[in-house]
Protein backbone atom coordinates (compact mmCIF):
# COMPACT_ATOMS: atom_id res chain seq x y z
CA UNK A 1 0.00 0.00 0.00
CA UNK A 2 1.35 3.59 -1.15
CA UNK A 3 0.47 6.40 0.94
CA UNK A 4 -0.44 9.82 -0.45
CA UNK A 5 2.20 12.39 -0.30
CA UNK A 6 2.16 14.49 2.84
CA UNK A 7 2.19 18.25 2.52
CA UNK A 8 4.89 20.33 3.10
CA UNK A 9 5.76 20.67 6.95
CA UNK A 10 4.93 24.78 7.68
CA UNK A 11 8.72 26.27 7.97
CA UNK A 12 10.05 26.75 11.37
CA UNK A 13 12.24 29.68 10.06
CA UNK A 14 10.31 32.31 7.93
CA UNK A 15 12.69 34.95 6.12
CA UNK A 16 10.25 37.28 4.33
CA UNK A 17 11.95 40.53 2.41
CA UNK A 18 9.81 43.74 2.20
CA UNK A 19 10.74 45.45 -0.92
CA UNK A 20 9.12 47.11 -3.78
CA UNK A 21 9.73 46.53 -7.45
CA UNK A 22 10.51 50.22 -8.47
CA UNK A 23 13.53 50.30 -6.10
CA UNK A 24 17.07 49.66 -8.03
CA UNK A 25 18.34 48.35 -5.07
CA UNK A 26 15.76 45.59 -4.24
CA UNK A 27 16.17 44.61 -8.06
CA UNK A 28 19.76 43.83 -7.58
CA UNK A 29 19.09 42.29 -4.30
CA UNK A 30 16.45 40.22 -4.97
CA UNK A 31 19.45 37.59 -6.81
CA UNK A 32 21.32 37.74 -3.76
CA UNK A 33 18.26 37.22 -1.19
CA UNK A 34 17.40 34.15 -3.28
CA UNK A 35 20.85 32.79 -2.67
CA UNK A 36 20.39 32.83 1.16
CA UNK A 37 17.69 30.31 0.50
CA UNK A 38 20.33 27.84 -0.59
CA UNK A 39 22.60 29.08 2.22
CA UNK A 40 20.13 28.38 4.83
CA UNK A 41 17.92 25.57 3.64
CA UNK A 42 16.18 25.21 7.07
CA UNK A 43 14.13 29.02 6.39
CA UNK A 44 11.39 29.77 4.23
CA UNK A 45 12.13 33.05 1.98
CA UNK A 46 10.06 34.69 0.88
CA UNK A 47 9.92 38.13 -1.14
CA UNK A 48 6.78 40.26 -0.48
CA UNK A 49 6.56 43.71 -2.43
CA UNK A 50 5.19 46.42 -0.31
CA UNK A 51 2.96 48.32 -2.87
CA UNK A 52 1.56 45.03 -3.76
CA UNK A 53 0.79 44.10 -0.32
CA UNK A 54 -0.38 47.66 0.94
CA UNK A 55 -3.21 45.89 2.70
CA UNK A 56 -1.38 43.50 4.82
CA UNK A 57 1.28 46.01 5.64
CA UNK A 58 -1.16 48.32 7.37
CA UNK A 59 -0.19 50.98 9.23
CA UNK A 60 3.23 49.72 8.84
CA UNK A 61 5.81 52.14 7.04
CA UNK A 62 8.55 50.63 4.99
CA UNK A 63 11.12 53.35 4.70
CA UNK A 64 14.46 51.83 4.34
CA UNK A 65 14.79 48.63 1.53
CA UNK A 66 15.67 46.04 2.00
CA UNK A 67 14.12 45.53 5.45
CA UNK A 68 13.51 42.07 6.92
CA UNK A 69 10.70 40.22 8.96
CA UNK A 70 13.00 37.55 10.46
CA UNK A 71 10.86 34.80 12.37
CA UNK A 72 10.67 31.36 14.26
CA UNK A 73 7.91 29.02 15.41
CA UNK A 74 5.70 31.90 14.48
CA UNK A 75 7.27 34.43 16.65
CA UNK A 76 9.40 37.60 15.11
CA UNK A 77 12.97 37.55 16.45
CA UNK A 78 14.09 40.71 13.97
CA UNK A 79 12.39 43.08 12.24
CA UNK A 80 14.34 45.84 10.51
CA UNK A 81 16.12 47.73 7.52
CA UNK A 82 19.35 45.37 6.63
CA UNK A 83 22.13 46.42 4.70
CA UNK A 84 21.87 44.62 0.74
CA UNK A 85 24.86 42.11 1.44
CA UNK A 86 24.79 38.60 1.64
CA UNK A 87 27.69 38.51 4.14
CA UNK A 88 26.33 40.86 6.66
CA UNK A 89 22.50 39.00 6.13
CA UNK A 90 23.79 36.01 6.17
CA UNK A 91 25.60 36.62 9.64
CA UNK A 92 22.49 37.89 11.23
CA UNK A 93 20.86 34.67 10.57
CA UNK A 94 23.74 32.55 11.48
CA UNK A 95 23.03 34.99 14.94
CA UNK A 96 19.05 34.07 15.18
CA UNK A 97 19.59 30.48 14.13
CA UNK A 98 22.56 29.84 16.68
CA UNK A 99 19.96 30.92 19.83
CA UNK A 100 16.62 30.67 18.25
CA UNK A 101 15.08 31.17 22.05
CA UNK A 102 16.74 34.10 22.94
CA UNK A 103 14.79 37.27 23.83
CA UNK A 104 15.00 39.73 21.20
CA UNK A 105 13.47 43.17 21.11
CA UNK A 106 11.42 43.85 17.93
CA UNK A 107 8.88 46.55 17.42
CA UNK A 108 5.69 45.99 18.49
CA UNK A 109 4.31 46.29 15.21
CA UNK A 110 6.69 43.30 13.93
CA UNK A 111 3.90 40.65 15.60
CA UNK A 112 0.90 41.75 13.78
CA UNK A 113 2.54 42.22 10.58
CA UNK A 114 3.98 38.61 11.21
CA UNK A 115 0.52 36.76 10.91
CA UNK A 116 -1.04 39.27 8.44
CA UNK A 117 1.87 38.01 6.12
CA UNK A 118 1.85 34.53 6.69
CA UNK A 119 -0.92 33.76 4.73
CA UNK A 120 1.12 35.45 1.64
CA UNK A 121 3.71 33.76 2.30
CA UNK A 122 3.32 30.27 4.20
CA UNK A 123 3.41 27.51 1.71
CA UNK A 124 0.18 26.32 0.27
CA UNK A 125 -1.38 22.86 1.57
Amino acid sequence: MTSAPSSPPVPTWQVICLCAAWCGVCREWDEVFEALGHVFPEASLAWVDVEDEADALGDVDIETFPTLLVAHDGRACFFGPVQPSQSQVARLLDSLLEDPHAVRSVPAEAHPLLHRLQPLVLPKR
